[in-house]
């Protein structure tokens, strides 16, 4: 009893849990709706599952003939019949019972489509072949097929029951003289067979709509969906005739009682399937073979058209404008003078590289790190935002000196603070030029609640509040800075009952009577981004990553939320783990839905979590989603609209990766919106190989700010490039824009002539790597094998008419523990190739004259490596006269040179960037002991001169 009662309780602690957890984050209405769905759909079909099985096994022995035959099979089945009889009411219960959980544990399952089902919203669309609303199939012909294969499994399931009960009393036999069933078991089991049929004929009617959403390979798409001509012509045909012949079937069996002979329905039912075989089988196989191979062209084309608009539609890509675009190999000032912003903001932190730099600058104490892979955002006044790489310093328990239970869960319980960078810039070191920095952070982006209870890297739970005294940081004398947590966010443990619920949870007995949890204390878990909104929208998929925007004093945590569906007709299926796989795809994470096949998608949601209290917001971004639409009258009130976005988040918010990843994939070989090129597969794009890593994934996708050639100013966008099917030349360059505004998701594509030879990211390394001065200073570089090469991104631009790569080169010494940049490498055109230690340097090589000065004139007009504002070096006070002239003109020639940055004009820039060198250089010889004068290297970055 005892064994019984803790194994319900095990049970009991799971649902509880869950509970107490979702009225903590008030969420508690998607509890209740996913448990009353559930709980109903059991019951239901729960019940309905026993009564239809007990029914016919109650039927069967009801029917069992009077007296059995003399014969020794049924002797022998009378000791069975004789220990089965004092049980058989009790056994009808449990047959009936065990068929019911089973099939009520199935329809639990069922409880999104049947939420779907009975909130459908329609999406105005019609389907090319049937003219059905797009609704019927991605909410309604789901739920059907699963009612026909619970009315299939009940009427199978009643079958073998009562075969076996009829054998076992006598109604059918094997062996002895005369009818092997009697007239009870016939007309039974006729009847039986008969629903059956029947149900096969709806199943043959069910069958002509699923044609639209029926999956198969063709053309080179593995997902390809919907009617070709051999389905519209012959299978749909076949499937309309044999439901026909199937309902004629079923009447013979249904009349087999009345005939008392089996033959009619036996000879309707060989013809069933000899009609199947010869109708559904071997007739489309002789059009396809006949009319279609002879002629594939222009059979197949009216329904590769109905495909390419169905998939373009569903997938967001319709609007996609496609731009004819051929690079220059060289360029002017005048061309150049429009994407000054585009060559300004070109980023030089790598956020794939620079982590381990944040870490060993920025981590301040062994129990903090940050995630390998950094974010970027953009921070500042919206018409000056400027690309930050960003990470936030989360907690690592593997950093803690003494582990345990109380410090593990008690005293270490969060992160501390963001660190954040300039994406164009380092300092004289190679190291990045922080905006937010330091334990607590100070810097650009003001005060904030920096202490991160919620995170990626969070522990899977920790218990706060009460008397208990958590570290938040070690202080530089040595002691601890500790804090009591006043989130609000938690589940109490007050209650002995809880306690016990949550040491079964976590497997943890010392939470049922540890001293340490006093009143007030709360437990803290499924504390990352993901999992809370996850479980509070289980509707939703999610993005894989997840970044940080501080804004109104807080931290919060930004995801993209995707509604899918696998029920777009026409429209061909993709799967979300392999269509978002890129080189960084270990580094980010995995779509939470990494193997579903879905044929729809839109990024209908934008999510925050909250760093410090946990609060999870769900915000609808596409208010035209019908799927979303959906889900918002299932569970109402859990979504806000879209005009509940604070106004300090609006900027932050971006286009994400994932859907990105979706839709370059399918383009690849959806931008041909031409059937016929189509069938003739003459211009498939795929995405490059990554260079600058061995792994042989595809390159992800870039954040930068960049202008279009249409486009009359830079914008933050989300850019990929494309080569043609087994080629490395580029075919196209394709930018998303991602700042939320009029433009936001609009997908523009510049396709390059093949014959042009464009370099595609691979060649544009391989002709790096081939450059006998890159390879010479490589080889410096490497210093001997002493130290180690890193590529940043290669970064794909259009600029000036042409098209640049630029690619930060970082450089690790044999014991560096992070890389530093050292060299950029950049491309222009075929043949212009640039290895130098700025990127003011190596543009102003490619560029050459474009630019108004000599090539070696840093006067390309980018942001300098020199910081934004100039500081002032560290000096005795008070400070000279001399050091404060210096620094006024340092001022003066940094404003002339941002002013000549916005105007274009990159000669005056060259020269206000000398000038602000010599003020640098005067400053330092002025603060210098011995007042020699020394070039100062580009100093670290300051808020004020």
């Amino acid at each position: 009893m005892l064994a019984v009662l803790f194994l319900l309780f095990v049970l009991f602690a799971g649902l509880w849990t869950d509970w107490l957890w979702f009225k903590s984050v008030h969420y508690s209405s998607v509890f209740t709706s996913q448990l009353w769905t559930k709980l109903s759909l059991f019951a239901v079909f729960g019940v309905l599952m026993a009564v239809v099985v007990g029914f016919n096994i109650w039927l069967a022995h009801r029917l069992r003939p009077p007296l059995s035959a003399m014969s020794v099979e049924q002797q022998s089945l009378d000791r069975y019949r004789m220990g089965v009889a004092p049980y058989k009411r009790w056994l009808l219960i449990g047959v009936s019972l065990v068929v019911g959980l089973i099939a009520g544990a199935a329809a639990t399952g069922q409880w999104r489509t049947w939420m779907l089902w009975t909130n459908q919203t329609p999406f105005d669309v019609k389907d090319s072949q049937f003219h059905l609303d797009v609704s019927f199939y991605a909410f309604s012909l789901p739920w059907y097929e699963f009612l026909l294969g619970f009315a299939f499994s009940a009427v199978i399931v009643s079958v073998l029951a009562s075969v076996l009960v009829h054998y076992l009393y006598g109604g059918l036999r094997l062996q002895g003289p005369g009818r092997r069933a009697s007239a009870g078991a016939q007309g039974h089991l006729a009847v039986l067979l008969g629903v059956f049929v029947l149900l096969k004929a709806v199943a043959y009617w069910l069958d002509r709509y699923g044609l639209a959403v029926k999956s198969g390979s063709y053309k080179g798409v593995d997902g390809w969906t919907g009617l070709r001509y051999v389905d519209a012509n012959a299978f749909l045909p076949a499937k309309t005739i044999l439901f026909f012949v199937a309902i004629i079937c079923a009447l013979l069996f249904f009349l087999t009682p009345v005939r008392r002979t089996w033959a009619p329905a036996l000879i309707g039912f060989g013809l069933m399937a000899l009609s199947a075989v010869l109708i559904g089988g071997v007739y489309p196989a002789i059009v396809q073979q006949f009319q279609v191979k002879p002629n594939e062209q222009a059979k197949e084309t009216p329904y590769i058209q109905k495909n390419i608009d169905a998939t373009r539609q569903a997938y967001g890509i319709a609007d996609s404008q496609s731009l004819p675009y051929t690079p220059k190999d060289a360029t002017t000032q005048d061309l150049l003078k429009p994407d000054a912003q585009t060559i300004a903001d070109i980023r030089l932190l790598d956020p794939n590289v620079v982590s381990p730099a944040f870490q060993q600058i920025e981590q301040q104490r062994s129990y903090y790190a940050f995630p390998k892979t950094l974010n970027v955002d953009r921070y500042g006044p919206t018409a000056t935002a400027q690309d930050t790489v960003i990470g936030v310093r989360e907690l690592d328990l593997n950093g803690v000196q003494q582990r345990n239970w109380i410090n593990d869960h008690f005293k270490y319980t969060h992160g501390y603070g963001v660190v954040a960078a300039k994406g164009n810039q380092v300092n004289g070191q190679g190291q990045p030029v922080f905006t937010e920095s330091g334990l607590p952070a100070s810097g650009t982006l003001g005060d904030y609640q920096q202490r991160v209870y919620y995170g990626e890297q969070s522990p899977d739970y920790s218990i706060v509040g009460g008397t208990n005294q958590e570290i938040d940081y070690t202080t530089d004398a040595g002691g601890d800075q500790t804090y009591q947590y006043t989130g609000g966010s938690g589940v109490s443990l007050d209650n002995p009952f809880t306690r016990a619920a949550y040491a079964v949870k976590f497997a943890e007995p010392q939470i049922l009577y540890s001293g340490a949890i006093a009143k007030g204390a709360k437990v803290l878990y499924d504390r990352t981004p993901k999992e809370r909104v996850e479980k509070v929208a289980p509707w939703l998929s999610i993005d894989a990553d997840p970044y940080p925007v501080v804004q109104d004093g807080k931290l919060v945590w930004v995801l993209d939320g995707y509604t899918t569906s696998d029920g777009y007709p026409f429209s061909s299926k993709t799967t979300l783990g392999d269509a978002t796989k890129d080189s960084l795809t270990g580094q980010r994470g995995q779509t939470l839905t990494a193997a579903n096949t879905v044929n729809y998608i839109r990024n209908s949601v934008k999510a925050t979590v909250d760093a410090y209290t946990g609060e999870v917001t769900l915000y609808q971004w596409d208010d035209a989603d019908p799927v979303l639409k959906t889900w918002m009258k299932a569970f109402p009130g859990t979504v806000e609209p879209k005009s509940a976005i604070p106004a300090t988040l609006m900027p932050h918010l971006r286009y994400p990766q994932d859907l990105f990843k979706v839709q370059r994939d399918l383009l690849g070989q959806y931008h041909m919106t031409d059937a016929n090129s189509f069938f003739n597969g003459t211009d498939i794009w795929q995405v490059p190989n990554d260079p600058t890593t061995s792994g042989g994934e595809v390159q992800p996708p870039y954040y930068l700010t960049v202008r279009m050639p249409d486009a009359a100013a830079a914008s933050f966008s989300l850019t990929t490039s494309f080569v043609p099917s087994k080629r490395d030349n580029l075919a196209a360059f394709m930018a998303v824009s991602a700042d939320p505004g009029p433009d936001y998701g609009r997908i523009r594509i510049l396709k390059v002539p093949g014959d042009t030879g464009t370099l595609g990211p691979n060649l544009a390394q391989a002709k790096f790597n081939s450059d006998p001065d890159v390879a010479r200073q490589l080889n410096i570089l490497k210093n001997g094998g002493d130290s180690d090469v890193e590529y940043g991104n290669l970064l794909t631009l259009p600029v000036g008419g042409g098209l640049l790569n630029v690619e930060p080169v970082y450089v690790r010494g044999r014991t560096a523990k992070y890389p530093v940049l050292q060299k950029v490498l950049a491309v222009y055109g075929k043949d212009n190739v640039a290895f130098e230690n700025t990127l003011q340097d190596a543009l102003a090589k490619v560029f050459g004259a474009a630019t108004g000065a000599a090539p070696s004139t840093p006067t390309a007009p980018t942001t300098p490596t020199t910081p934004t504002t100039p500081t002032t070096p560290t000096t005795p006070s008070p400070v000279s006269p001399t050091v404060q002239k210096a620094l006024q003109d340092a001022q003066k020639a940094f404003t002339d040179g941002q002013t000549a940055l916005k105007n274009g004009d990159w000669t005056a820039y060259g020269t206000a960037q000398k000038a602000l060198q010599d003020a640098l250089n005067a400053a330092a010889a002025a603060q210098s002991p011995t007042g020699a004068s020394g070039a100062l290297a580009t100093p670290a970055p300051s808020s004020s001169p």
